[in-house]
């Protein structure tokens, strides 16, 4: 199963790069620890709740933010991936869009569904 929301904001006239900022900087007051890139399809970021569990089990594991087009009508895409160690070095890759997004089994799809819901409240508040 792959794993991934999206959301379409019409009518907001925000800043997408400022926008990517306020999600990364909320996800890391939250204790995310996180990674960003602008690459020519859009602004991604990666969060990743550390924990030890979590280490042990999907280390390579990670929530995936894409943002992309315009300030008056923009999409939020919300997946699971892979950690990319260098998401900087990955985004200039023309296919980053078919790494972003892993399969995931049933169980973990629940918790995601449920994290996923609790970023898109705060996303769809940040951008108003």
């Amino acid at each position: 199963m792959v794993s991934e929301r999206v959301v379409r904001f019409q009518n907001k006239n925000r800043d997408l790069d400022q926008l990517a900022s306020q999600i990364q900087s909320q996800l890391s007051s939250e204790g995310y620890k996180t990674q960003s890139a602008s690459p020519p399809l859009g602004r991604v970021i990666q969060a990743q709740k550390a924990g030890v569990l979590r280490d042990i089990v999907t280390a390579d594991r990670a929530f995936t933010i894409m943002i992309t087009g315009e300030p008056n009508d923009f999409s939020v895409h919300i997946g699971i991936g892979k950690w990319v160690q260098n998401l900087a070095v990955a985004a200039v890759e023309v296919l980053l869009v078919s790494i972003l997004f892993i399969a995931v089994d049933v169980p973990e799809m629940l918790w995601t569904r449920h994290v996923e819901g609790e970023i898109i409240s705060k996303i769809s508040r940040i951008v108003g």
